[in-house]
C-alpha cells in the first residue's frame, strides 16, 4: 500500500454500509457509525471518571472508538450472524481484521505510523468501553428502525439489549439509563 494515503482511505469509510442483511429504512454508513461510537465512548469514559472516580484517558478512548471499525474499509461489514456462526469463521475473520489494520496503519509514513498504532491496539479497559459504545450505537439503530415501523430489527434489538445487560461497568449502565431514552424523543421534545 502507498504511504500518505491513510486519511484519504479513512475518508472512504462512508462508502461501507452497515446492517447488510437487514432491510433498512435509512442506511447507516461506517463513517457515521464510527462517529457515533466515538461520541458514546467519550461520554462513557467521562461518566466513569466523573461519577465513579475512574482514570480513563477519555480522548484516547474516543480516538480508538473512531477507528474501531476502520478495517472494514478493507474487509467490508461482515454481518454478526455470519461473523460468529462458528469458531473457524470467527478466528479467520479476526485474523483478517488484524491484517487489514496493519495495512491501514502502513498507509501512514513510517515515522508517523508508530504513533497511530496505539489507536488500533486497545487495552482491555478501553476495549470494554468501545465495545459497549458499539453495542449502544447498534441499539440506537434498532430503536430508530423500529420507531420507523421496521420490524426487521426486533430480534437484533433483543440480542443487543441482552448483550448490554451483561456489561458490568456502572458508567455504561448510567449512560444507558440517563441518555438512551432521549433517542426516542422528537426534536421538539428534546428542546423543552
Amino acid at each position: 500500500m502507498a504511504s500518505n494515503t491513510f486519511f484519504a482511505f479513512i475518508h472512504r469509510m462512508k462508502y461501507i454500509n452497515r446492517w447488510g442483511l437487514m432491510r433498512n429504512t435509512r442506511y447507516e454508513n461506517l463513517k457515521e457509525h464510527s462517529f457515533d461510537v466515538a461520541s458514546i465512548a467519550l461520554g462513557i469514559a467521562k461518566i466513569g471518571n466523573h461519577y465513579y472516580k475512574k482514570q480513563y484517558n477519555c480522548e484516547k478512548i474516543a480516538v480508538m472508538a473512531m477507528y474501531h471499525d476502520a478495517n472494514e474499509t478493507i474487509t467490508g461489514d461482515m454481518p454478526t450472524p455470519v461473523k460468529y456462526e462458528n469458531e473457524a469463521i470467527t478466528k479467520a475473520y479476526k485474523k483478517l481484521e488484524k491484517e487489514a489494520e496493519k495495512q491501514i496503519i502502513n498507509m501512514l509514513p513510517p515515522d508517523l505510523s508508530k504513533s497511530y498504532e496505539q489507536y488500533f491496539h486497545m487495552d482491555e479497559e478501553s476495549k470494554a468501553i468501545v465495545k459497549a459504545a458499539d453495542r449502544i450505537s447498534a441499539l440506537i439503530k434498532c430503536i430508530e428502525e423500529q420507531d420507523g415501523g421496521n420490524h426487521d430489527f426486533i430480534s437484533a434489538r433483543n440480542a443487543v439489549e441482552e448483550s448490554l445487560s451483561s456489561v458490568e461497568l456502572p458508567e455504561v449502565k448510567r449512560f444507558i439509563s440517563d441518555f438512551l431514552p432521549a433517542f426516542s424523543m422528537t426534536l421538539d421534545e428534546m428542546k423543552k
